[in-house]
């Protein structure tokens, strides 16, 4: 990459669902000393910018520029000349429609090397995600991609609509970039070209985004079709017979079971991912609502000190994946690994807590209980094993109930507990989901602990009330007793309380109602 030299990167984002960038293109946004990105590249993708990255956006969009280009062009020189890898985000493929040779061209004049990474283009992911292949043996065997940024009735145009227009009577596709705000004069061009108004045309909004939309019709009635859904930039216009084809199993992106439901996710910033991907994966637009922050205790000393000491202990209980987390960077710290703890037995609340365990310990838990609450771990503790004179070290949240350690206490064991993690409220909700929620434009919210529905109260303050216009969904008895003391109302509570119960819950609702 040249990294001392300073070098640039033209990353395509893609057309906007965030797995559909390449492999190459997400390394180098992990290795990216600074990002420049586009208002057009989900910014989902920015999760994966190194912590010491700088992100600069320039939200290039219509008409609504943070940045001219020539501004552009200056921070990529400027950057890269610092010795930086600069990556250059940009929506769908750098190279189709957008500036990405004129950057290219001009990093080059001023002796800056500059990566091409191309990405799929919104022309053909589109359409595909709307039901619609752009070529189809038998119906296209050809595809124009065209910009439909042009007027084409002013009297010199890069545009043949002749050309076009024959190539579409010949069974070709054509698809427009740019054109919504031009889509009647395009009619009327084709039209005059000689293609009949019976000619199939449809729109696509927001291609590959939870929130696409479409809208098919003919050259002769697309323009009433859009004004009456109100469907606008930015989409992508496609023009041939293949837009008429129907065939079963071609609409999947569109009727996935969450598709077009727009659910907030309280987690902590480091543990939203995997709820948001699964959300995101069924069709639901995903807002991140994080209510809790995860911090380090004050001081590690009590804790290391029991690691070290672990075999004076009968059982360790870790009760979250902050916990497990938590044991493997400290036994590290004290230059110990899993072996380490051999000697004792573990029990892990949740199968998510147990996969942690295996991930990063590559240690099986000795007991998970069926219920993954305290009060089913203490139980079948002291049924099964008996904890009567057995020490136990517990590492858990600062803000844990107390349930666990009374009831082994209660038992005969000998409790030590201490502070693997604390958890801290935000400091406020994104401006996105608070105008999401006052539009009532949220159709679920979710809650995955009790501090996730106690703090986002705290966080709403006396806008409580717009919880009233959504359904809300638990992740169990306790989350949804906290609910209830705080006068929100639980709509769905999961039959199972970890993350995938909590999702197919959901999808069981939204299916049967």
């Amino acid at each position: 990459m040249q990294k001392n030299n300073g070098h640039v990167s033209l990353v395509g984002a893609g057309p906007g669902e965030p797995g559909l960038i390449t492999v190459k293109g997400m390394q180098h946004l992990a290795n990216a000393d600074v990002v420049v990105f586009d208002a057009l590249a989900n910014p989902v993708l920015l999760d994966s910018v190194s912590d010491y990255a700088e992100l600069i956006d320039v939200g290039k969009r219509a008409k609504n520029h943070k940045m001219t280009q020539d501004e552009i062009n200056d921070v990529l020189v400027s950057k890269a000349r610092e010795g930086k890898f600069v990556v250059r985000l940009k929506g769908g493929d750098p190279y189709l429609f957008g500036r990405g040779a004129e950057e290219a061209i001009y990093l080059a004049e001023r002796g800056v090397s500059c990566e091409i990474v191309p990405g799929v283009t919104s022309g053909i992911a589109a359409p595909g995600a709307a039901g619609i292949p752009v070529t189809f043996r038998e119906i296209s065997s050809t595809v124009t991609f065209v910009t439909g940024h042009e007027d084409p009735t002013k009297d010199k145009t890069a545009v043949d609509y002749g050309a076009l227009a024959g190539m579409i009577r010949a069974g070709g596709t054509v698809c427009f970039y740019m054109g919504v705000g031009r889509l009647e004069l395009i009619c009327d061009t084709l039209h005059e070209a000689d293609l009949p108004k019976h000619t199939p045309i449809a729109l696509v909004q927001w291609g590959t985004h939870p929130k696409q939309r479409r809208a098919k019709g003919t050259l002769g009635d697309i323009v009433q079709t859009v004004k009456q859904t109100g469907i606008s930039s930015p989409a992508i216009i496609v023009v041939g017979d293949v837009v008429g084809l129907e065939r079963e199993g071609l609409d999947y992106f569109m009727n996935r079971p969450l598709f077009g439901k727009k659910i907030i996710v309280t987690r902590t910033r480091q543990q939203v991912s995997v709820l948001r991907d699964q959300l995101a994966a069924l069709g639901a637009e995903v807002l991140e609502a994080p209510t809790i922050e995860i911090e380090e205790p004050e001081s590690w000393d009590a804790v290391d000190d029991a690691i070290k000491k672990i075999g004076a202990f009968d059982w360790l209980l870790l009760t979250s994946v902050n916990g497990v987390k938590a044991l493997a960077e400290r036994l590290d710290a004290v230059e110990l690994d899993a072996r380490h703890l051999a000697g004792v037995k573990i029990a892990a609340i949740g199968d998510a807590t147990e996969r942690a365990l295996q991930q990063d310990l590559n240690i099986r838990a000795d007991l998970v209980p069926t219920r993954y609450i305290a009060e089913s771990l203490a139980g079948e503790l002291i049924a099964e094993h008996g904890v009567s004179g057995r020490k136990v070290l517990l590492l858990r949240a600062d803000i844990a109930r107390p349930a666990l350690p009374q009831l082994l206490t209660e038992a005969g064991a000998e409790v030590t507990e201490l502070v693997a993690y604390e958890t801290k409220r935000t400091d406020q909700l994104p401006a996105d989901v608070i105008n999401a929620l006052e539009n009532n434009d949220v159709d679920w919210v979710t809650f995955t602990s009790s501090s996730t529905v106690q703090n986002m109260v705290e966080l709403l303050g006396n806008k409580q009330h717009l919880l009233d216009h959504v359904k809300v969904a638990s992740i169990g008895s306790i989350t949804t007793e906290t609910a209830n003391q705080l006068n929100v109302r639980v709509d769905l509570e999961a039959k199972k309380s970890n993350i995938d119960g909590l999702v197919s819950s959901i999808v069981k609702y939204v299916g049967t109602n």
